[in-house]
């Protein structure tokens, strides 16, 4: 049986072989990992696709839907139509989450932007509204009064 003097001599060796051996394992494992060869990097002749997926808004966007059986055509504005808008003064005009004045406006449109017609059209405060939606941006989106929409003419 040990002596109570043995103990701290003990004690240490029992700490100093628990140092020695926590240290040879981290160098076995440091020496493992510089053995194993790093992967090969995939190399093809292949274009590479990336999908962008745009992150969410809070904007709400309003499913619509067209229930006349034959499309409206108002001032030659119709469903599927390209139209721009003109007459502002460079204001720009107020495209709406709703077809009316009393509908929260989404956002600006200014002169010479070009949308198309989704939806329409809507005869609310005096105005025929049409949903125009932005070719190259569909969270660009919204309704908007005829007077400051015109069609824009397909090139032949």
């Amino acid at each position: 049986m040990a002596r109570k003097s043995d103990l701290p001599l003990i004690h240490g060796i029992s700490i100093l072989a628990g140092v020695l051996i926590a240290g040879g394992l981290i160098f076995l494992i440091g020496v493992i990992i510089l053995l194993i060869p790093p992967p090969e990097p995939i190399m093809s002749d292949q274009p590479v696709l990336l999908t962008i997926i745009p992150a969410p808004t809070a904007t709400r966007i309003i499913p619509t839907i067209m229930i006349s059986p034959t499309p409206a055509v108002v001032g030659g504005i119709s469903v599927g139509v390209f139209v721009q808008i003109e007459g502002t003064g460079g204001v720009g005009l107020r495209l709406r989450s709703g077809p009316g004045t009393t509908f929260t406006p989404r956002l600006l449109g200014m002169d010479a932007e070009v949308f198309q017609v989704k939806d329409g059209p809507q005869d609310v405060d005096g105005f025929t509204w049409w949903y125009l939606e932005a070719p190259y941006d569909k969270n660009r989106s919204g309704w908007a009064a005829s007077k400051y929409l015109k069609v824009v003419k397909p090139e032949n």
